[in-house]
């Protein structure tokens, strides 16, 4: 237990050292806090409230980037050489890597949250027990993400492609960016293929809706599944020396890592829980003096009584 402290430790001090991961865990996070709460929210409190879950997610899916990044540098310098000649396995590795990603995220985590408060006047965040199991179940996913990129590449720029090819379809097709109740629907079914949909969304029912944690079970034992397959897989294709080179066929153990999503998707489309949680939310920060949804957007129509075929019924003609 003392070895595993002291190499989280020192993995610590070589973050904080290794510029790419201040970048995509400190100074991102918070330029996209301040884009969305000044800009996209317009300083409103409520409307703050409700990207919250947005910038949370930002914030948590960022480390993974620094986090694979960090890991094929320090190998492709020789750093990881030097650990390999310690009683050191690529297990006990991987995980100081999550817990010390996890120790460097939760900071700024904290400033968002505290800046929300003192700035902008949020006041109410929601239930705190949803927000902190999500934050660490999404932390300790999408880290074990960046794992997975880091043993898959061999060289810092094929690193970088993969880390783009990631990150664009995350942030785009989950609600991060733009509200999923605004995307287009097939885009909105797109996204429930992917593990941010179900961060962004659990997070921000946790602040705008104050969701406790069995009602947002989906979420994060969705990722939390995910997290232990991502973790699995990167501890099974990790390597230590820069010459080693990985096949392209073990990479197709990355792909592996998608299975949940993919079944679940299928599930949520047939559902349609968490689009229809988006729109309600959606509705509710954009017209905040309405009482309720209309029917037609809060769920789907139901055919009615009278008609099984579904359509309208008619007005009897008048004789």
């Amino acid at each position: 237990m003392t070895n595993f402290v002291s190499l989280t430790r020192m993995r610590i001090q070589l973050a904080l050292r290794n510029r790419m991961f201040i970048f995509f865990s400190v100074i991102m996070p918070m330029g996209f806090f301040f884009l969305y709460s000044g800009v996209f929210a317009q300083s409103v409190p409520y409307k703050v409230a409700y990207y919250l879950g947005p910038i949370l997610s930002l914030t948590v899916m960022g480390s993974f980037w620094g986090l694979s990044a960090a890991l094929v540098m320090f190998r492709e310098q020789g750093i990881l050489r030097r650990f390999h000649v310690t009683p050191i396995t690529p297990g006990d590795m991987l995980a100081s890597s999550i817990v010390a990603n996890y120790v460097l995220t939760l900071p700024t985590v904290a400033v968002e949250l505290f800046f929300a408060r003192t700035i902008f006047h949020v006041h109410n965040f929601g239930d705190w027990s949803s927000i902190f199991l999500l934050m660490t179940v999404g932390i300790i996913s999408f880290g074990s993400l960046g794992l997975v990129v880091a043993s898959v590449t061999n060289t810092m720029q094929e690193t970088q492609v993969i880390n783009q090819l990631l990150w664009l379809p995350l942030i785009f097709l989950s609600g991060a960016t733009f509200p999923l109740a605004f995307l287009p629907k097939t885009v909105q079914r797109v996204g429930l293929f992917l593990p941010a949909t179900y961060l962004v969304n659990g997070l921000q029912q946790a602040v705008f809706h104050d969701r406790h944690p069995w009602q947002l079970r989906v979420e994060w034992l969705s990722l939390g599944s995910w997290a232990v397959l991502t973790f699995f897989v990167s501890s099974q294709l990790f390597r230590w020396e820069p010459e080693s080179k990985i096949p392209r066929k073990a990479k197709l153990w990355a792909l592996a890592t998608a299975i949940p999503f993919f079944f679940l998707g299928i599930w949520e489309i047939r559902k349609d829980d968490i689009i229809r949680e988006a729109k309600v939310s959606f509705f509710e920060v954009e017209h905040p003096a309405m009482p309720q949804m209309p029917p037609s957007v809060a769920q789907p129509e139901k055919p009615s009584a009278s008609d099984p075929s579904g359509k309208p019924s008619q007005p009897a003609a008048k004789p």
